[in-house]
């Protein structure tokens, strides 16, 4: 029986961002042949400009969100008209995702601020599409190879992880990250826990957090049947000879994970979210307003997201989990 070609939702992004480059760029190369079908999300005149620049001038079928004529906009700049076509373009990908119209979803780069200037409140792709598909047990996933990362508190000020990032928390993105490991075909995964603080506190000395919260949170997972060990301190958990020992790594907040993440695999990271009823990933940038519509953005990450996104569909076609 022939492999299933699912259908992959392909999100613009921002369009004075480089999303409209990644995605015609992507869509044009010969890879995808007998592997997936492409619909694009995004504002119609600007995806035929990116695709005149950067391909055969020609574009896969498009999803219009909305209105927005190519050099209406600034391009490299914030601005609340691009941040409402990223916007709309990603809630109809979401919707047509969980209606079956589509197998995954594969979202370019918005800009955060721009689509509060729209008027929305917005704090990242993750959260929205949580809130579309009415879920509230998920995470987000940065993966490159066997390199995967999820983080306990994410899009929230530094100010406020201490409190947030608590014992219920830590067990259930711990489960989450079990579970996507298992989907990958690893039987037994080998798991790594940041602690909150530096030197993991030092047994209080620097700080309680981890003796109240996450050396419990392991106590409990480990007699789950969880194989996680730490807390590490974060400035030791990252080295090669530490991280490679692990299938996958729990860590605490944003920048704890993001930083070192980025600079081991910019050019190959992606992003996905787990736990959702629809499968979602991402490349693991931003909308680089400083070099959009150059023609100088890799699309390397980009195209990873996408491969990761067709596995996964047709692993959940088969019958698999698509964590």
């Amino acid at each position: 029986m022939a492999e299933y070609i699912p259908k992959i939702a392909l999100t613009a992004g921002d369009p004075a961002g480089i999303g409209p480059e990644l995605v015609v760029k992507t869509v044009a190369s010969p890879e995808w042949k007998g592997r997936a079908r492409f619909v694009i999300y995004g504002e119609v005149t600007v995806l035929e400009e990116a695709a005149r620049r950067w391909s055969d001038g020609k574009v896969t079928e498009i999803r219009s969100a909305g209105s927005l004529p190519f050099g209406s906009f600034e391009l490299g700049r914030a601005d609340g008209r691009c941040g409402k076509i990223a916007y709309d373009g990603l809630s109809m990908a979401v919707r047509d995702a969980l209606a079956g119209e589509v197998d995954a979803i594969v979202t370019a780069p918005m800009n955060k601020y721009s689509v509060n200037l729209a008027g929305i409140p917005f704090t990242g792709h993750t959260e929205r599409i949580a809130e579309l598909c009415n879920c509230s047990n998920y995470v987000m996933m940065q993966s490159s190879g066997n390199l995967r990362m999820v983080f306990v508190t994410c899009h929230i000020p530094l100010a406020e992880v201490a409190s947030r990032a608590v014992k219920p928390e830590i067990v259930r993105v711990t489960r989450l990250l079990d579970d996507a490991v298992r989907a990958e075909g690893i039987v037994s995964p080998k798991l790594a826990m940041a602690a909150i603080n530096p030197h993991a506190g030092e047994n209080g000395c620097m700080g309680m957090e981890d003796e109240r919260e996450t050396k419990p949170a392991i106590a409990e997972l480990r007699a789950s049947g969880i194989d996680v060990e730490g807390p590490f301190p974060p400035d030791t958990l990252f080295v090669e000879s530490t991280r490679s020992r692990y299938d996958g790594l729990v860590t605490m907040y944003h920048d704890q994970g993001h930083i070192p993440f980025k600079m081991l695999a910019f050019d190959s990271g992606v992003n996905s979210t787990l736990g959702l009823p629809v499968i979602r990933t991402s490349p693991d940038h931003g909308t680089a307003f400083d070099i959009a519509w150059r023609g100088t953005a890799d699309e390397g990450s980009f195209r990873a997201a996408v491969n990761l996104a067709i596995r996964r569909a047709v692993r959940r076609r088969e019958g698999g989990s698509a964590c």
